[in-house]
């Protein structure tokens, strides 16, 4: 913990962590004693009161004062500001992927990824804050000119999760900010230290650019009672959250009770589908990644793995292979692959979905507790794959735990039929030689995902493109293409610069 500490004093994070945040003031809340410990050992990381429905308020209420300012900078300054937030990220990269590896419990190759991806969205969005376009439109009328504006929206409220406890934030934030918006965030009760980590990087940045008002960034850490203050906050007109299907269709009924927006980024239950023509080296490598980086806890994650009759059985038997050989055990060693689950309730339920699938027919390889060679007071499991038929209830489910359900097939139809049966929609692959079965997967009669990829894993995306799925995942777009416009307002001008009133539709209304 000590060399943590000495990680937190490098990034800027105050010594007594605290679970409001306004700008670069920092102050205690007056809720529940809040404790964290590591998934890695169970070591306490840190103890906090929680913040409040009120220190909700006061928070949004700051946001939309910065906000009266902020919208009226241009938005290429804008982008400088989140341009510095970016080249601070990259001083203190390391740094950072050792408090979400602590906190997060994911092996330290993944967290330099995820923040990568918060650089990487920097980058993005300093782009963006030249090309927020509008359209010219033809008008009907002469003398006229008809176009569409995007302007700033206002504070957005932020809900993130455990497994990717800044990269989420920042994929919201980064571009909300060049957009013009201000932020108040609710980061997940389990990575506070991550959420503080990310607000002392900003604040170094004010530091830099007095004329930003600091209130543009803000921070409410607590759990459940706050993500229902930050979903009801009247002057939130947009909630971005990250998490379970149940907790997003809370959200999204809470908001739209009062007519604002959701980003809703839910559950995922992935399937790919593994074809006869399929380059099996190629197909392993992207099916363990996907099954068991980060132990099986991303919304990316492969559960199902759908391959044809006539390679399933090779297919399995060299997935139980390597996966007798996974190295599992503390995720900050960078010799290991596989570090822990998030807590024992994480452990629990993925015994209980074992159990069921071996009630359901289900034939299991893999699974149970790893003891050994392993930090004591952490949740480490052995990854399981499971034999089971499509029709199985449990194969339904989304399990946050690395269970991976292999099914068979004996043609295309039914293999897409099989991987759009599920109430969720995400992440989708299919594995195959045969362009005329990519294709088909990424037509109209193929995945019915948000993200479809051909020979590539389910697990994983470019900050290019939008990132988000369908039916029960929520239907929203975070990152990149244009999901800018969750962020703004739309605008529809007409100028009349001629001497004449003509109406639209040809009517006459002579006075």
């Amino acid at each position: 913990m000590s060399d943590l500490r000495d990680v937190l004093d490098r990034l800027g994070v105050p010594r007594d962590v605290v679970a409001v945040a306004s700008g670069k003031s920092w102050r205690a809340g007056a809720g529940p004693q809040l404790e964290v410990c590591s998934p890695i050992d169970g070591s306490p990381l840190v103890s906090m009161n929680e913040a409040t429905p009120d220190d909700v308020s006061e928070l949004c209420r700051s946001a939309h004062e910065a906000f009266l300012v902020w919208r009226t900078v241009p938005a290429p300054q804008r982008g400088q500001f989140v341009r510095r937030i970016g080249m601070r990220l990259r001083e203190v990269k390391e740094d950072l992927a050792t408090v979400v590896t602590w906190e997060s419990g994911k092996i330290y190759q993944e967290s330099l990824g995820e923040v990568q991806e918060m650089i990487d969205i920097c980058d993005f969005a300093v782009g963006l804050s030249r090309q927020l376009y509008g359209l010219s439109i033809a008008s009907e009328r002469p003398q006229h000119r008809l176009a569409e504006q995007w302007h700033p929206l206002g504070p957005v409220g932020v809900i993130s999760a455990f497994n990717f406890p800044v990269a989420v934030w920042a994929w919201n934030a980064m571009l909300a900010l060049v957009c013009g918006d201000t932020i108040v965030w609710k980061p997940s009760p389990r990575a506070p230290l991550c959420a503080a980590a990310c607000q002392a990087i900003v604040s170094s940045v004010l530091d830099e650019m007095p004329e930003v008002p600091p209130a543009v960034s803000n921070i409410a850490i607590g759990r459940t009672q706050l993500g229902e203050a930050v979903a009801s906050a009247e002057l939130l007109p947009l909630v971005s959250a990250t998490g379970s299907t149940a907790m997003g269709r809370a959200v999204a009924q809470t908001v739209a009770a009062r007519l604002g927006r959701s980003l809703l980024e839910l559950g995922g239950n992935n399937g790919m589908i593994v074809a006869p023509s399929a380059d099996l080296d190629l197909t392993l490598r992207a099916a363990v990644f996907s099954a068991v980086g980060t132990c099986g806890q991303r919304c990316t994650s492969l559960r199902r793995l759908i391959a044809h009759r006539s390679i399933a059985d090779e297919l399995l038997a060299r997935l139980i292979k390597v996966y007798e050989n996974l190295p599992i055990g503390n995720p900050l060693d960078e010799r290991v692959l596989v570090g822990p689950l998030v807590d024992p309730r994480a452990g629990e339920a993925m015994d209980a979905a074992l159990e069921q699938a071996k009630e359901q027919g289900g034939t299991i390889h893999g699974g149970g507790r790893v003891t050994e060679g392993v930090p004591a007071g952490g949740t480490y499991v052995r990854p399981a794959i499971v034999e089971i038929s499509a029709d199985a209830p449990i194969v339904q489910q989304e399990t946050f735990a690395p269970i991976l359900y292999l099914l068979r097939y004996d043609n295309l139809d039914e293999a897409i039929a099989i991987h759009n049966g599920v109430p969720q929609g995400l992440a989708s692959a299919i594995f195959t030689s045969d362009v005329r079965e990519a294709e088909r997967f990424c037509s109209p009669a193929g995945s019915d995902c948000g993200i479809v990829n051909v020979n590539i894993g389910t697990s994983g995306a470019e900050i290019g493109g939008a990132f988000g799925g369908e039916k029960e995942t929520g239907g929203g777009r975070e990152s990149g293409s244009d999901a800018w416009k969750n962020y703004m307002r739309r605008a529809t001008n007409t100028v009349n610069y001629s001497s004449d009133l003509p109406l639209a539709q040809g009517i006459r209304f002579d006075v």
